[in-house]
């Protein structure tokens, strides 16, 4: 799965063996995402709310 923003990006490498304990593989995020222009930041739609 690609990367959402810079902003994911950053927070992915700043917590890697955080992620990486709970089976995130931040190295296959990477792969998924070179090449791609990523936005610094992605803005949710007013009134979104998580599941």
């Amino acid at each position: 799965m690609p990367y959402r923003s810079l902003k994911q990006e950053r927070f992915f490498h700043a917590n890697k063996k955080k992620l990486e304990a709970q089976g995130v593989n931040v190295g296959e995020w990477d792969a998924a995402t070179r090449g791609k222009k990523l936005p610094k930041r992605v803005v949710r739609p007013r009134g979104h709310r998580e599941k």
